[in-house]
């Protein structure tokens, strides 16, 4: 109903019913294609008719134990009591379908009101609703990003109070609301409700905590809303839709600042190796959210990377720098590339035109050695079958030091013949006191 009103598109509905699941079978049976009861025990029904699928639940009138935050299911007969458990007004309204289609608008809570003024309210007092779920605090801050609304004041009031309770929230549902806030129209509101109210510290600490830290450039308040900046600015360059991977990057980029600001003799500030501490934090936090091992790969390893472009200088990369650069970066070159330009955030024009004048020319000497080269998959010259023929030896450590010492050689100097990759491998081998 609320997307509805919203204009958004929606690909599923709900529905909600009087009718116990049992009942619902009986009657449904007949009718649907199939019936799935997945969620049965909490009064949901799963219909499939004609290629759809919906949901028909059950009057919910749910208590709340107060120890685990897990529901004791009661079916209610009342709309009423189902909508006024539900996390926000504007969550809580529903249209009466009849056998002619859809009837009356039932409202019983403002949430249309709600709506119109882009508000976030709660049923209930807030102190209950998330008394009951303290995710719904979270919800609160997804809603801000994804429907660019804001708070009414008792519910900042309530968020400020009870955001330490959130702890209680297993990490998978606390990760599942971050990335659905992160991939709203605007995260930056959702991260600094969370930041300002304290949620931030339960779940995602080190975003706030860059609060304590003064960009070394001093152009920017600090280098939280430089980070905020970043996260922006990289939206803006998405080609293809939300990018999660370049997202997240983008906040966490500078979270290794805090821990390596050094004040220099000079009053500046420096932060010296905080990609490298950056990405530690970041494999930390995200495993802590229990996030996949290649969503934490892929993550940890453009924070890690963010700052190489700065030592391209004026241009003088070497040829192998610039592979290196690209094997490093593999299948994240493109977010790499968004990612360093979305943290030029600096307000000199001069420089800030000279900073993407550099990195065109990277991008530009890129793209010759790709037509040259494939720089996609550098490889050693020779495989693992013709290492342990030339040199004489078996499968074994042998064979990957041989091959970490070819791959070196082809990062260094590009594509060889095979003879030319033989003969430094024998000078190699020879080196390392073998005959």
């Amino acid at each position: 109903m609320r997307d509805a009103l919203l204009g958004r598109p929606r690909a599923d509905l709900d529905f909600t019913t009087d009718a116990r699941p049992e009942q619902m079978q009986r009657l449904l049976r007949p009718w649907a294609d199939a019936l799935w009861d997945t969620g049965i025990e909490f009064g949901t029904v799963g219909v499939g008719k004609d290629g759809h699928r919906l949901e028909i639940t059950t009057f919910r009138a749910d208590t709340y134990d107060q120890v685990s935050r897990n529901p004791e299911v009661r079916f209610g007969d009342r709309l009423d009591d189902d909508l006024v458990r539900r996390d926000f007004t504007v969550n809580a309204m529903a249209v009466r379908i009849t056998p002619d289609g859809p009837g009356e608008f039932l409202d019983p809570l403002g949430g249309l009101a709600a709506l119109r003024a882009k508000v976030l309210d709660t049923p209930s007092a807030p102190e209950v609703s998330f008394g009951d779920d303290p995710l719904r605090m979270l919800r609160a801050a997804r809603f801000v990003s994804q429907l660019e609304f804001t708070v009414a004041p008792r519910v900042l009031e309530a968020l400020l109070e009870m955001a330490p309770q959130l702890g209680r929230i297993t990490a998978e549902r606390v990760a599942a609301e971050l990335d659905k806030l992160l991939l709203g129209s605007d995260p930056v509101a959702g991260i600094d409700l969370m930041v300002q109210t304290g949620l931030g510290d339960v779940v995602l600490p080190e975003v706030g905590a860059m609060r304590m830290a003064i960009d070394e450039h001093h152009q920017h308040k600090d280098v939280y809303w430089h980070s905020l900046t970043v996260l922006r600015q990289a939206m803006d360059l998405e080609d293809d839709g939300p990018d999660l991977v370049l997202r997240w990057a983008a906040l966490l980029h500078d979270i290794g600042k805090p821990g390596t600001r050094k004040h220099e003799p000079d009053g500046g500030v420096s932060f010296h190796h905080h990609e490298v501490v950056g990405a530690k934090m970041v494999r930390k936090r995200m495993r802590a959210l229990r996030y996949s091992k290649q969503m934490i790969d892929d993550v940890s390893q453009l924070v890690y990377l963010h700052l190489r472009f700065h030592g391209y200088g004026d241009g003088r990369w070497t040829d192998s720098a610039v592979r290196r650069y690209v094997a490093d970066a593999g299948p994240l070159l493109s977010k790499l590339h968004k990612l360093v330009r979305a943290d030029c955030t600096t307000r000199n024009q001069r420089r800030a035109a000279r900073l993407r004048a550099s990195y065109d020319q990277l991008e530009a000497r890129i793209a010759e050695l790709a037509a040259l080269e494939d720089l996609a998959r550098v490889r050693p010259d020779l495989d693992g079958n013709q290492i342990m023929e030339l040199l004489g030896i078996p499968a074994g450590p042998q064979v990957g030091e041989a091959w970490r010492f070819l791959k070196e050689l082809r990062l260094d100097r590009g594509p060889l013949t095979t003879e030319e990759a033989s003969a430094e491998l024998l000078a190699w081998w020879q080196s390392q006191g073998n005959p």
